[in-house]
């Protein structure tokens, strides 16, 4: 993933502030423990150094009543005048932490990548669609803004929908066939109608999964009429009607369950990709020093590691990323294969890159 938001951060010279927040908001309760949190980490950064009058900036950011539903956490980075980025995030973090130095605290942050994935869900029936767009820094995909504008409801405009039966005999055969043969034209001209808008979407906006849901014979109408780029994306999803709460019990669920899935499948999918590049002469590198050299030579093209397994110096290789454009991604703690729990896919290779064979390495156990 490309973290171009995060360069008003690596611009700003230090001190900088990072904090790092579990700001779920689910009951009284958990208000009340938010706040004492804060209240400690507010303490800690204050003993270090930091401005009480951004700490009350950060505080009322915070502690503010969010409109998203469920576990959800914020990062905020900041100079001792102002706050430079507010991120939401699409789970708690890992660790909750509060720092002032030198240079910004970002693992906490850049360990929920995983959980970074935007989402286009479709709800069709014959007349048209309800789409609903969910970045990662809205994580609620049932209580957000569409963030699609006039693209939020798609109506075909062709109303013949049902079909009837006109009896009155054999004499009248031609008339019913041809009115079911006008509502198979509706359905289809609705259909193509969703398509258009859908695929306008997809082509203007960075959406990693394309769920769809509702009625049965709908949604096989809009797979007919997508391209086959968009058809081959399509992940159904039971259960969803148009003009429901998407917020109910088991469609929520539905929606929960598709997201882990997929998240598991790309994490499957990055960590086999490390490995194969591995039996490739130089397609990567393994191992904090290897992959510090890389970084500054500018061949890293995306920086890996492993939530809980990284190296002692990882924040300056993240650092090292972004500051290079190099994309950077995280594997879950049971991710094998990744030497030192860090390493590069890379660009470009010469005589002088480092080995990519494991095998040719030591002096740690996730070597092997």
């Amino acid at each position: 993933m490309k973290l171009p938001w995060l360069t008003p951060v690596l611009d700003q010279n230090g001190p900088l502030i990072s904090v790092h927040l579990d700001t779920t908001r689910t009951d009284p309760q958990a208000a009340g423990e938010l706040e004492a949190r804060w209240a400690q980490l507010r303490s800690r950064l204050g003993a270090e150094g930091a401005p009480q009058s951004l700490l009350t900036q950060i505080e009322d950011t915070v502690l503010s009543p969010s409109p998203l539903g469920g576990r959800h956490g914020r990062s905020l980075f900041a100079s001792d005048t102002e706050i430079l980025v507010d991120r939401v995030l699409p789970v708690p973090p890992l660790q909750e932490s509060a720092h002032r130095g030198e240079f910004p605290t970002l693992l906490p942050l850049l360990r929920l990548i995983p959980f970074a994935v935007s989402q286009l869900l479709i709800v069709v029936d014959r007349a048209g669609a309800d789409l609903h767009l969910r970045s990662p820094e809205n994580p609620s995909i049932s209580r957000s803004a569409n963030g699609l504008g006039e693209d939020a409801t798609v109506e075909g405009g062709h109303d013949v929908l049902h079909k009837a039966s006109l009896g009155g005999g054999a004499q009248h055969g031609w008339r019913a066939d041809n009115y079911e043969a006008r509502v198979e034209d509706s359905w289809e001209r609705n259909a193509d109608a969703v398509a258009g808008t859908v695929e306008k979407i997809l082509r203007e906006r960075q959406v990693d999964m394309v769920m769809l849901s509702g009625d049965v014979r709908a949604i096989g109408l809009l797979r007919d009429a997508l391209g086959r780029e968009t058809r081959e994306r399509l992940i159904e999803v039971q259960g969803g009607s148009r003009g429901v709460a998407l917020d109910r019990g088991p469609f929520r669920e539905e929606l929960r369950l598709t997201t882990d899935d997929f998240i598991a499948a790309r994490q499957q999918e990055l960590a086999e990709r490390f490995r194969e590049s591995q039996a490739r002469d130089g397609a990567s590198v393994g191992g904090a020093a290897e992959v510090w050299q890389a970084l500054s030579r500018g061949q890293v093209e995306e920086l890996v590691f492993v939530t809980g397994h990284e190296p002692a110096g990882i924040e300056e290789l993240l650092r090292g990323a972004l500051a290079t454009d190099a994309a950077i991604s995280a594997l879950q703690e049971d991710a094998d294969g990744i030497p030192e729990g860090v390493g590069a896919l890379l660009r470009w290779r010469d005589e002088t890159t480092p080995s990519n064979s494991i095998g040719s390495m030591s002096g740690d156990a996730r070597r092997e």
